[in-house]
Formats: structure tokens, sequence, C-alpha cells
């Protein structure tokens, strides 16, 4: 039986590459009975898709940064 942390990772694997037989079973049967993972596992695409969009987005150039940007240590 598969604990949380296992399952999950497997989850996020197996949108890198295919699971094993053994792998798709054993995360079959924990998620049938642990409803965190059954979420987890519905929210893992959305995850993913909001991950990609941020790594395209272009960086910041020195002159979006503006003042409200800044912090003030001596405020605080």
């Amino acid at each position: 039986m598969l604990i949380c942390h296992k399952a999950t990772r497997l989850m996020s694997e197996s949108q890198e590459r295919p699971l094993s037989q053994f792998e798709r079973l054993s995360l079959a049967s924990h998620t049938v009975m642990c409803n965190g993972c059954r979420q987890f596992e519905r929210q893992l695409p959305i995850l993913r898709s909001l991950a990609h969009t941020f790594a395209r987005r272009p960086d910041p150039t020195p002159t979006d940064v503006g003042p409200q940007d800044t912090v003030d240590k001596d405020s605080g």
C-alpha cells in the first residue's frame, strides 16, 4: 500500500513518463481509498498548466520595476 507522499510523487511522475503496470495498480488502489490524493489527482493538470504558463512569461525588465516594488528596510 502506498503512502500519500509516494502516491502524489507517482502522480507527478506520470505527467512526465508512463507508469509501470505495478505503479498504476498501486496508485489506483491508493486513490480509491484516499480522498486527499483523489483531489490532488484532479488538481494536477491545473497546477501543471499554471506552472507552464508561469515559466513561459517574460522576465521583467528593470523599467518594469517601480517604487511600489521596492522594500524600505527602515520600515516594518
